[in-house]
């Protein structure tokens, strides 16, 4: 797609879609977002939409369907074993994806338990480019560990490296060297590494870690949830693809892996997920599994609509128009905030815009959670939920230690076709005048800590008053202001 110029020089990005159908937002007074807080140890996953104005915690589940997408899910199949919704979606994986079996399940983490459950034992490594949360939880729940293997490059928050999400080769092979290839199940490929804010890697590496995983035989795992911006930004960065469409690079790399996972939440604007590869005797070792803990073969725990919206989903993947919405606002907003002089991941990724929270507050420990904190405070100054991606999202150690992450990042997600500019914009205000007032911002501890997935539902307290005295700055600043 050719970027649009507009003659008053400004370069902004344009919605290619209209707006038919609303829903009602609320920008509760600043003293509700206090309690709301309290309420919700500071943590917010905790909190209730109806005190979030602008919700940017997520892309999971969040996306706009599109017309056709709601369309289609008058015409489920609600058969119990059989269902013809099945066979559309299993067509459009085939015609998008590349892999001739499907095995459904109702979203991305139960195809992670169902692949660590087949093939991680205890003294198991992945490798894998960066963890994802329940990716990695589900392996050491098995008794596995993983192994996180980028380039010092990708570590580097402001940078022009196009592509921060690629595996290291050389440590690959270092590993499987030092560990065996028997203890390596598989190697796991993510697009886009949402940890470190959202960055891509390119076909090449994928094509590098191929070569490698051929020469020990081992076999190749792909998070394809992200995997539509991934290619999106293959487009726009690898110059072997300049001229190429979204439909070439997907099966190109998908052809790479030897089975792929999904969530549907992400990829396809809709709910559910699945496992797909052309290996039949994957095929073969991985369904057994879907009934016991997903449902018969051709739903997977997934509502019939879902799986009509997911298969349409599927095909909108490859329209760039659709895909290149949420990169280019998420650019905008990176752009904007950084020219403000806000220390934001650079450059920009997919899934939303990233605050490096140890920047913003240098002078919160990480024994303190800075990125928690950043979002606690973006929330009582705005009314726009983010996600804490740091400390409070990674877990402990078989001792019980805390393992402090190596990025502390405040994500904005922005998920595909929900917000207007001038949403974005507020969220770009707002921003600068936290960033302008930081010194306020102070650090938060555990009262209640979950002994998996913490971040979900840990409950957490400011170590002082720093929410009041942000809040009392604030209303100085903006009077009664919301």
């Amino acid at each position: 797609m050719q970027e649009i110029k507009f003659y008053s020089g400004e370069n902004i990005p344009l919605e290619l879609h209209k707006v038919r159908i609303v829903q009602k937002l609320h920008l509760v007074p600043i003293e509700r977002r206090l309690e709301a807080l309290y309420e919700g140890g500071f943590n917010t996953f905790r909190l209730s939409t109806k005190d979030v104005f602008l919700d940017m915690l997520t892309d999971s589940g969040t996306n706009a369907m599109s017309d056709n997408q709601l369309a289609a899910m008058m015409q489920g199949d609600d058969a119990y074993a059989g269902s013809q919704s099945f066979y559309r979606l299993e067509k459009a994986v085939q015609d998008v994806l590349g892999k001739k079996y499907l095995l459904p399940v109702h979203q991305g983490r139960a195809a992670e338990n169902i692949i660590a459950l087949a093939y991680v034992k205890k003294g198991s490594l992945v490798p894998m480019n960066y963890h994802f949360t329940t990716a990695m939880a589900h392996i050491t729940d098995k008794g596995g560990q993983i192994v996180e293997l980028l380039y010092d490059e990708a570590y580097v928050v402001n940078s022009d490296h196009p592509f921060k999400g690629n595996m290291n080769i050389e440590k690959l092979e270092e590993v499987i060297k030092r560990h065996s290839a028997a203890n390596i199940p598989f190697i796991r490929m993510e697009a886009s590494t949402n940890l470190i804010g959202g960055q891509p890697f390119s076909v090449q590496n994928l094509r590098d870690v191929r070569a490698i995983a051929d020469k020990y035989g081992i076999r190749i795992v792909l998070d394809c949830s992200l995997l539509g911006e991934n290619a999106y930004l293959v487009l726009k960065r690898e110059e072997e693809f300049k001229n190429s469409d979204m439909a070439t690079v997907l099966k190109t790399m998908t052809g790479l892996a030897d089975l792929c996972y999904f969530s549907a939440r992400k990829i396809s604007s809709s709910r559910g997920g699945g496992m797909c590869t052309d290996r039949l005797e994957i095929m073969k070792e991985l369904e057994a599994l879907v009934p016991l803990y997903e449902g018969f073969l051709t739903y997977g725990g997934i509502s019939v609509r879902e799986i009509e919206a997911m298969a349409v989903g599927l095909y909108e993947t490859l329209d760039e128009t659709m895909i290149c919405q949420s990169p280019n606002f998420i650019k905008y907003l990176v752009d904007s905030l950084y020219a403000k002089g806000v220390p934001m991941i650079k450059p920009a990724g997919v899934l939303g815009a990233h605050v490096d929270a140890m920047q913003v507050c240098a002078h919160i420990p990480q024994t303190e959670y800075p990125a928690g904190a950043l979002a606690a405070a973006l929330f009582l100054i705005s009314g726009i939920r983010g996600m804490e991606r740091g400390s409070i999202s990674n877990q402990r150690d078989e001792e019980g230690n805390e393992t402090y992450a190596d990025m502390e990042l405040l994500r904005l997600a922005v998920p595909r076709r929900v917000f207007t500019l001038s949403q974005i914009k507020y969220v770009e205000d707002r921003m600068h005048w936290l960033y302008d007032n930081r010194e306020l911002i102070g650090g938060l501890r555990f009262v209640y800590e979950p002994p998996v997935l913490r971040f979900f539902m840990g409950g957490l307290e400011p170590t002082s008053d720093w929410p009041q005295k942000l809040m009392a700055k604030f209303k100085a600043d903006f009077g009664e202001s919301l």
